[in-house]
């Protein structure tokens, strides 16, 4: 592996990540034209969130006819691991980085462009950062497009076969990480059966699915944390 990573390094690494984007976003694009969203509203909340699990989350919960309040509460919910992401990634990155950079390599900070950048051998640099995140975001950004125009036009079996995709991105993100550490296997396991309550119990049922996400996400953390504390490690 060179020990330099280049602008070029960036766009290759980023290659996979797009195509995938591209996907998600030509469904997401589809189901927010579908649901009633104006043609210029998708392509704008897909350049500024930029996070394909926060989008069809907001998208269902528009759909429920969910307050802005409680669209933006669940929504912070789903992202918070963003926040431990970029820390995560600022410990990585060269302390030379400009403010303005940071920023940019925080707002390009998603599931894959993190996974990709911590994975490299060497260090990272802004350009090989700017590289990694541009080719996803206009990837993102152009499928959602394509789906906003395409909305209008697709047939209702294949709407209706995009609108599992929601679910199978959830599924995607939960499975992998539940079957190897068994702290978010409990933690899955609790949320589930905390909304199954909020179903089956009456007057609870009577809540919103906004808030009903919230208080079931943050409930299960902060049980699976008071039983799974995260130790520090001996200094030795």
């Amino acid at each position: 592996m060179k020990n330099n990573l280049s602008f070029k390094d960036g766009i290759i690494d980023a290659l996979p990540i797009c195509l995938g984007y591209v996907s998600v976003s030509i469904a997401f694009g589809v189901l927010a034209i579908q649901n009633g969203l104006p043609l210029w509203a998708p392509p704008i909340i897909s350049v500024f969130d930029l996070s394909g699990t926060g989008q069809f989350a907001a998208l269902d919960l528009l759909k429920a006819t969910a307050s802005y309040l409680e669209i933006f509460c669940a929504i912070l919910v789903i992202n918070a691991r963003y926040f431990l992401m970029s820390v995560s990634l600022s410990q990585i990155i060269p302390t030379d980085f400009k403010w303005w950079q940071r920023i940019i390599v925080a707002y390009g900070n998603t599931d894959e462009i993190f996974a990709m950048a911590t994975s490299k051998k060497v260090p990272l640099n802004f350009k090989y950062m700017i590289g990694l995140i541009i080719v996803p975001v206009i990837g993102w950004t152009s499928g959602t497009v394509i789906g906003t125009f395409a909305g209008d036009i697709v047939p209702e079996v294949l709407s209706s076969a995009l609108g599992i995709s929601l679910y199978a991105m959830f599924l995607a993100i939960i499975i992998p990480p539940a079957t190897d550490s068994r702290p978010v296997t409990f933690t899955v396991v609790v949320s589930a059966l905390l909304s199954i309550s909020f179903y089956y119990t009456p007057c609870l049922n009577k809540l919103s699915s906004g808030w009903v996400i919230i208080i079931c996400g943050l409930t299960a953390s902060v049980i699976s944390a008071i039983k799974y504390p995260v130790r520090e490690a001996d200094d030795e």
